[in-house]
């Protein structure tokens, strides 16, 4: 078949994905899924090689993926339900002091979004927002638009988030590197997003009378307000409002040391085994134990043990407990991880039935550094689509064979992994579910959330790129 018909087909491939997710509403695993059979299908891949194409992707996928999600899930979980993520917001707020409290803010939305998802990082943090708010009588807006651009920043950025996982799986990335790379990258780009805010906020802007009261306590919230409401996903990937859930905190709240020392231990042992893998010499024994001890998987599954043990055991939490609340995390990302197979699933049929080589031959032809590529392509989709998790699988699932065909080295493979994160962060707007979730949360009206969160989203990817661009000749 010809460049000019497989490009057809991917074209049509993925205006159909988009008209399916944004039109249809049909839950985004369930059109990648019908998007690839059909496009393996009209591209040619015999019938009888279909099911196995599905199945590799699929498992090749997961197979990288689903246990580092999941236990990054059940981390998040522990550290949530402790009141790990209360006291380390509270004691940041302490240190930091009033006049620097949306800075504190911002760094407890960058460190509590590596191990926590966006969304129940939001829903944790915004209740101290509205406390801090209540208590100085200022703008919401000031302490909630950088703490949520923060993690939204690591969402988009890091592992062991769902996207960022995925494509390094994807494209051959090191996840160690992409910390190593990203981390101060992120580090930088939170407190760009910290200073772009403030001058945001200088203007007030109308906010949503039972948000309003909610948070300054007025007589109209009814019941006296003082808790913040929380959101949550329906099936169609919208946020909706609700309440939040009792909390499960106990008399002691664990340390700020503690919470701060269990985010960043697999961190630091997925950085010793990428360290020890360039520094050591091949045979010797401790290059194998931390080679080991610094798989993501190895790191995330010590210190889930040490999550149960010091803030669940140790806490009076009983064995049954710590597996309830463990248990507890597998459902709200069971649907990221499916996702994750389907995008994999994607990328598998584009290359069965060369489609990928098309598609290389047409972007090596534009001249484009791969670099620019991967930014380009990840801030088309989420632009298009809003999803940044399937902004950025689907990326990868394009730019694979291009990226092979670069023969590029694992240091260059984990700067373009960034620089697709740093357009899968720009550009949300009305069609990304977390979007809606950060304005409800914060009383906005959609000119308000475009003038601010979209705004801000978007300076923040940019700069993301350049300075993942500005280390590209240093790898």
């Amino acid at each position: 078949m010809s460049h000019t018909a497989l490009l057809t087909i991917a074209v049509a491939g993925v205006v159909t994905l988009l008209l399916l997710i944004l039109r249809a509403k049909v839950q985004p695993f369930v059109a990648l899924v019908v998007v690839s059979v059909g496009v393996a299908l009209a591209a040619g891949v015999p019938a009888a090689d279909l099911v196995k194409t599905i199945e590799d992707g699929m498992g090749a996928t997961l197979g990288h993926i689903a246990t580092i999600i999941a236990l990054g899930a059940m981390i998040g979980r522990i550290i949530e339900l402790s009141g790990g993520a209360h006291a380390f917001a509270h004691s940041l707020i302490e240190k930091f002091g009033s006049r620097r409290t949306p800075l504190a803010l911002t760094v407890a939305g960058f460190v509590l979004g590596i191990p926590v998802f966006f969304e129940v990082g939001l829903i944790i943090l915004m209740p101290i927002a509205y406390g801090v708010a209540r208590a100085s009588r200022k703008p919401l807006l000031i302490y909630a638009l950088p703490m949520g651009a923060a993690m939204l920043t690591v969402h988009a950025f890091l592992p062991p988030h769902p996207g960022a996982v995925a494509v390094a799986a994807t494209i051959g990335a090191s996840q160690g590197l992409m910390l190593l790379l990203g981390i101060p990258v992120t580090a930088v780009v939170a407190l760009l997003g910290y200073f772009v805010s403030r001058r945001l906020t200088r203007r007030e802007y109308p906010m949503d009378p039972v948000v309003y009261a909610e948070v300054y306590g007025e007589p109209e919230a009814g019941d006296g307000g003082g808790s913040a409401p929380a959101s949550v996903a329906d099936g169609h990937g919208t946020a909706v409002l609700t309440k939040p859930a009792p909390s499960e905190t106990d008399v002691r709240p664990p340390s700020f040391g503690m919470v701060l020392a269990l985010i960043v231990t697999p961190i630091l042992l997925i950085l010793l085994g990428t360290i020890g893998q360039n520094a050591l010499a091949e045979g010797s024994t401790l290059r194998a134990v931390l080679t080991v001890l610094g798989a993501p998987m190895v790191a995330l599954l010590i210190d889930v043990a040490l999550c149960g043990w010091f803030l669940g055991a140790r806490r009076g939490w009983d064995r049954a407990r710590i597996a309830e609340v463990m248990g507890s995390a597998l459902p709200p990302v069971a649907m990221v991880i499916l996702v994750a197979g389907a995008g994999g699933v994607f990328g598998k049929v584009l290359v069965a039935s060369g489609i990928g080589d098309a598609i290389a031959d047409v972007l090596d032809r534009t001249g484009l550094p791969v670099l620019v590529l991967g930014f380009l392509t990840a801030l088309a989709l989420r632009a298009a689509q809003g999803s940044a998790t399937v902004a950025l699988i689907t990326t990868a699932g394009i730019l694979t064979p291009l990226l092979h065909r670069a023969d590029l080295s694992t240091g260059q493979l984990s700067l373009v992994a960034l620089a697709m994160g740093a357009g899968a962060l720009a550009l949300s707007h009305i069609n990304d579910a977390g979007f809606w979730m950060f304005t409800k949360l914060a009383g906005l009206d959609v000119a308000a959330g475009l003038r601010t969160w979209t705004v801000l989203t978007t300076v923040m990817g940019c700069a993301g790129f350049a300075l993942t661009a500005a280390l590209w000749p240093l790898v």
